[in-house]
């Protein structure tokens, strides 16, 4: 079987995202695990492979036309989220948004399989799309390999002068959407800060430097009035040799979204040796195992779970941590790839 991957978002701003990372991951985990098969690789506007039996589109937008209307062989498609049109006031898409929206809905029913990467993308997916559920299939995806607790003073080290990071700090990753709810966390950290004013809170992501940003700039506008700019560090993109360190030194990890479609953060943290707090809603909750579970709409809520986890003891930390590394190994790239490949059979049945 000969199985072409339109891998575009590698070459553009989405390859540090969920897309790119997902992208990037299954390809090579494909070619490593499930190597019987051939591969081959385009990017939107560039023919599709003569000889393909398949063709997988692994990301989707419902607001551009990342899918042929036309198409010649079977196609598979992975949706990650739907996002946009669950919250449709908080994403407006305009006319032209619509008139794309529309053209996609019709490309992503003429897709012989679906996937998506957690039951309640399946769920949106289903009632967004009209799409039947025996047409889609749930494939869960995995943090890298090389998310592992580090515990080389030297390694550390070197991380921690690198990024300039404090003794103890609770840590962000990912960007600034209206969804992943940082204004919120930032408040609820804040409140946190009158119980123990020893914390940082370290925000991972290129967006968080980007002024240009409307997000950004209403993040940094919180910061300014609740005046904490003293305990919040920005790091900018970290490298993925270094994200492992940063996890394994970082006191917790924080996903407070009010929605996702996955959230691979979690994944990584709990991998890392990383305590999670974890918003108990969407996908989410299929992930976040031994967490911490927070009310995202509720910033005392999140506020009270940092001071849970700030008092833990060193054995129940411990035990936190250890649950979390156990809870992680069911989730593999080599997994992810073998399911991925059980549906490109599906098609070809």
């Amino acid at each position: 079987m000969n199985i072409a991957i339109d891998i575009t978002p590698l070459g553009s701003g989405h390859a540090g995202r969920g897309v790119g990372v997902y992208t990037k991951n299954l390809t090579e985990a494909l070619q490593k695990y499930k190597s019987k098969h051939s591969y081959s690789f385009f990017t939107r506007g560039q023919p599709l492979p003569k000889d393909a039996d398949i063709v997988h589109y692994p990301y989707f937008d419902p607001f551009f036309l990342t899918l042929p209307l036309q198409k010649r062989v079977p196609t598979v498609v992975t949706v990650h989220d739907l996002i946009p049109l669950v919250y449709p006031d908080k994403f407006p898409a305009g006319l032209r948004g619509m008139v794309k929206w529309q053209m996609q809905k019709a490309a992503l029913r003429k897709a012989d399989r679906i996937i998506t990467v957690s039951e309640c993308s399946k769920k949106d997916v289903q009632r967004l799309v009209g799409i039947d559920e025996r047409k889609i299939d749930v494939v869960y995806s995995a943090g890298a390999e090389r998310y592992q607790h580090i515990t080389n003073a030297n390694v550390l080290r070197t991380v921690k002068k690198k990024y300039r990071l404090p003794d103890n700090y609770f840590l962000y990753v990912g960007d600034v959407n209206w969804n992943k709810n940082i204004p919120g966390l930032i408040q609820a950290f804040a409140e946190f800060l009158k119980k123990s004013n020893t914390y940082h809170l370290i925000l991972v992501g290129r967006a968080f430097l980007d002024g240009t940003l409307k997000e950004t700039r209403v993040i940094r506008s919180v910061i300014q009035e609740l005046q904490i700019a003293d305990h919040i560090g920005c790091t900018g993109y970290v490298s993925d040799e270094d994200m492992a360190g940063l996890y394994s030194m970082a006191s917790c990890s924080l996903e407070p979204s009010f929605y996702e479609g996955f959230g691979l953060p979690v994944l990584e943290s709990m991998a890392s040796g990383c305590p999670v707090l974890v918003a108990d809603n969407s996908s989410l909750k299929e992930i976040a195992g031994p967490s911490i579970r927070i009310d995202a709409q509720s910033t005392d809520n999140i506020s009270e779970a940092m001071n849970t986890l700030a008092s833990l003891s060193i054995q129940d930390r411990k035990n936190l941590v250890n649950d979390g590394i156990t809870w992680t190994k069911q989730f593999s790239w080599e997994k992810t790839a073998k399911e991925t490949v059980s549906v490109y059979e599906k098609v070809l049945e």
